[in-house]
C-alpha cells in the first residue's frame, strides 16, 4: 500500500511542484494545506508530512510538525529555507530539506520516511539534514 503524504505549504506553485515529486516517487498526496487548521483537519488520513515553517497563518510549521507527530504518529520532514527556525520542534521530525530543494532530495527523504525502521544515510541524500542519530529512535512517534 502506498503511503499517503500531506504537503503543508502556502505557496501554491511550490506545493504543486512538491505534489508532482511525491506522485512521481510513487506516493499518494492526501492533501495540500496552507495553514495549521487545514493541516490538522487532514492529518488522520496521512502517514508522512512535508512541512514548511512559514505558512499563511504565520511561522506555525514547527508547531504543526510537533502536533502531527505526537497526536497522529505522522513522520514529519520539514521543507524550508530557514532550518534554524525549527528549534525544539526538531524532536518531532526525521529531518529537514533545505529550500531551494532538489526533487531527488524529496524523493529520497520520502523513501526514508516510508521505511518501517528508517536508517539514516544522510550523506546519500543531498539537501537533507537528519535529526535522528543513527540507531536512535528519538524523534519518531510510533503509531498505535
Amino acid at each position: 500500500m502506498s503511503k499517503r503524504v500531506l504537503i503543508v505549504e502556502d505557496e501554491i506553485f511550490v506545493a504543486l511542484e512538491i505534489e508532482q515529486i511525491v506522485e512521481e516517487t510513487g506516493f499518494d498526496v492526501s492533501a495540500i494545506a496552507a495553514d495549521r487548521p487545514a493541516a490538522l483537519a487532514c492529518a488522520e488520513s496521512c502517514d508522512i508530512a512535508l512541512v514548511d515553517l512559514n505558512l499563511r497563518d504565520g511561522p506555525t510549521g514547527p508547531i504543526i510538525g510537533m502536533e502531527l507527530a505526537s497526536r497522529y504518529g505522522i513522520r514529519v520532514i520539514y521543507v524550508t529555507a530557514n532550518p534554524s527556525q525549527i528549534g525544539e520542534a526538531s524532536v518531532a521530525a526525521l529531518g529537514v530539506i533545505t529550500k531551494p530543494f532538489r526533487s531527488q532530495s524529496i524523493s529520497a527523504a520520502l523513501q526514508l520516511a516510508a521505511a518501517e525502521e528508517p536508517e539514516l544515510h544522510a550523506a546519500e541524500i543531498a539537501g537533507f539534514i537528519p535529526f535522528l542519530q543513527s540507531g536512535s529512535s528519538s524523534g519518531l512517534v510510533s503509531r498505535g
